[in-house]
């Protein structure tokens, strides 16, 4: 792990916040030169805590309405291999993420869909007909806010 002094978290927050900012942007803004900023962004990448730039999908404007959390228990873990569970889970587009937890279900996943009755639809056909799938816990998503994480 490398130590990030405050500069590095400035840079951090500011990328979280809009990934597609130039290198050039950000040294204007911290005080940097363009190739000092690039350094440092290129020495976050290579030490791993800067995964990335990502676009955001807005789901809504796309036509996905409504949002799901669905936690998924497993019914036979020793027939079905988590591997083959989460090959088959990640095959259909509706399934945004899948993560393997440890509490009541063995897995979390976020699903979008236009309404309602399209996620009945994707829950029945798809993801209650995968490998291994025994209890569903549903909860759909009313409002969502985005929070800083321990940089902001």
């Amino acid at each position: 792990m490398i130590d990030l002094d405050d500069i590095d978290r400035k840079l951090l927050r500011a990328l979280s916040e809009d990934g597609e900012q130039s290198a050039g942007a950000l040294g204007r803004r911290f005080g940097l030169s363009q190739p000092a900023a690039w350094r440092r962004i290129k020495r976050l990448q290579d030490a791993d805590i800067l995964q990335g730039r990502r676009v955001v999908l807005n789901a809504e404007a796309l036509g996905f309405g409504v949002t799901v959390f669905l936690g998924v228990k497993l019914a036979t873990k020793g027939r079905v291999s988590l591997e083959d569970f989460e090959r088959a889970v990640a095959a259909i587009p509706e399934v945004q993420t899948v993560q393997h937890v440890l509490g009541l279900y063995d897995y979390r996943l976020r699903v979008v869909a236009r309404d309602l009755s399209d996620f009945e639809r994707v829950l029945r056909r798809r993801i209650m007909t995968l490998p291994g799938v025994g209890d569903v816990e549903a909860n759909v998503l009313l409002s969502e806010e985005r929070r800083p994480g321990p940089l902001g």
